[in-house]
């Protein structure tokens, strides 16, 4: 009896993990076919440039001008960012699942240039995500709020689009990277105590 209840279970708990996968090769394949290339390139490059560019502004000006409240904010931003990537990279490795044109190049092809690390879960999300995250809790006005939150929507897409990741990799950055948003204002509570006797 014991036996065929675990058997039972087993087959569910593989059926539902196989229509899982299907859900997200088959939505990466229709993305990757949206003919919105170029502007998906532009998209994965600031999903680079501007987690890094922006807080560092920030942090330069700050001391260019002797402003502690805006370095503040800078340090805060800036630690998001790169408790996300940090994040994101342990887990790649320790998930290394490979990229969907690697795994599926008859379904889903590269658009742009090949990206050698595993898949799960996508940094320039979890990236663009902490930043628009730390951005809209230092500056919670609605200007900040909605383009910081479609951009880092328009950099997820933009990740599928070109072939290099799942949806699931796309949520799950996008997941790490709110929540360090949430998590580094308590983080930066004591670094604060720390930098700012």
């Amino acid at each position: 009896m014991k036996t065929s209840i675990l058997t039972l279970l087993f087959c569910f708990l593989a059926s539902n993990t196989l229509q899982a996968q299907n859900w997200d090769v088959n939505t990466a394949s229709q993305i990757n076919r949206w003919h919105m290339h170029g502007l998906s390139r532009g998209l994965s490059y600031s999903g680079l440039i501007l987690p890094v560019g922006v807080p560092t502004a920030m942090g330069i000006y700050a001391l260019i001008k002797k402003d502690q409240p805006l370095l503040k904010d800078a340090i805060y931003i800036g630690t998001t960012v790169i408790e996300a990537v940090g994040i994101t990279y342990g887990m790649k490795y320790a998930f290394d699942r490979q990229r969907p044109f690697v795994k599926y190049p008859d379904r889903i092809h590269l658009v742009g240039h090949a990206e050698d690390d595993p898949s799960f879960p996508s940094g320039h999300t979890a990236a663009a995500f902490s930043l628009a995250t730390s951005l809209s809790i230092t500056y919670p006005k609605w200007y900040v709020i909605a383009p910081s939150a479609v951009w880092a929507c328009g950099v997820g897409l933009a990740r599928i689009n070109q072939g290099v990741h799942y949806p699931s990799d796309v949520l799950t950055g996008a997941a790490i990277g709110v929540g360090c948003g949430f998590l580094n204002i308590y983080v930066n509570k004591w670094l604060n105590k720390v930098l700012f006797k």
